[in-house]
């Protein structure tokens, strides 16, 4: 239904900032960032909705990662700053259909992902 492409992920120092992109191709409704280290279940970062804008946020980043959404560009956005070790994963854009998602199940698809590791 749609695709998702990622990109942004490097190689950053501790306390060091990366921005991520995410292009979709089709209609989304909500659109999230999703990460996983090795050996881990895939975790929530962050969404947000198309039509109110409203943001959601693991509290592992919340105050440091900031979500936002162009919805002309059918594109989301992830500023990372003051990056840790523990940020350190393959982030994954996610797409669903409904307005207000944060759930893995609830996002029907997914990019490729793109590799985030911050140095310590």
């Amino acid at each position: 239904q749609v695709q998702l492409v990622e990109s942004g992920g490097g190689l950053v120092q501790a306390g060091g900032s990366l921005r991520l992109s995410c292009a979709a191709s089709g209609r989304t409704l909500c659109m999230g960032w999703f990460r996983q280290a090795p050996g881990k279940e895939r975790e929530f970062v962050a969404a947000i909705s198309r039509s109110s804008g409203s943001t959601g946020y693991a509290d592992s980043v919340k105050g440091r990662f900031t979500i936002s959404r162009d919805n002309a560009k059918s594109s989301v956005y992830l500023q990372m700053n003051s990056l840790k070790p523990e940020d350190t994963a393959v982030y994954y854009c996610a797409a669903a259909l409904k307005e207000y998602a944060a759930f893995p199940a609830d996002f029907n698809s997914w990019g490729q992902g793109t590799q985030v590791t911050v140095s310590s």
